[in-house]
């Protein structure tokens, strides 16, 4: 799917790639596109919960989103290529896959706003508009697809810091000290 694309990439193909046969597939998936939505999922789910917290977990807003953020462009980076199929490939998703996703997204961005908003209340982050100022800080693991490469001229871990850091940056992070 990553290299030749949803439509380009054959059963026959997947089934060479996974050493097995049609009918061993077949028994797990019931065609080309359940295999490609399951591969997305993962990647959708771990992605979109990393903002969520244990109730009791004592941390101030600032410290979690901050760690919500590093969480999401690591499982970005982890997850490639299957967590760039939603940028990649949209039209391939089913409507009940896409209610899913969006219900994920929804989620994800309630639980972000939130902790955005109450570290600005505590003087951590500097911004105007709560969700304007989330998506652009998410935008930045979100077109990995577009450059990232896992052989590229950084470890997955140096981008990580990076790009987390960047993020913080959209976010008007201040600095203790």
């Amino acid at each position: 799917f990553h290299r030749q694309g949803y439509a380009q990439t054959t059963m026959a193909q997947i089934v060479q790639a996974l050493g097995v046969t049609k009918p061993y597939v077949y028994y797990y998936f019931r065609n080309k596109q359940e295999i490609f939505e399951q591969l997305s999922w993962r990647p959708t789910v771990e992605c979109f919960t990393c903002m969520d917290f244990a109730p009791d977990d004592p941390r101030p807003a600032h410290v979690k989103v901050m760690a919500g953020l590093e969480q999401l462009v690591r499982a970005t980076i982890h997850h490639h290529p299957a967590a760039f199929f939603p940028y990649s490939e949209p039209q391939v998703y089913r409507p009940e896959y896409i209610a899913a996703q969006k219900r994920l997204a929804n989620h994800f961005y309630q639980q972000l706003c939130r902790l955005l908003e109450e570290g600005r209340r505590d003087a951590w982050f500097d911004f105007d508009e709560t969700r304007i100022t989330a998506q652009a800080a998410c935008s930045l693991p979100g077109f990995l697809y577009h450059w990232y490469r896992p052989d590229g001229r950084l470890p997955p871990e140096q981008v990580v810091q990076q790009l987390t850091r960047l993020a913080g940056r959209v976010l008007g992070l201040r600095h203790a000290g």
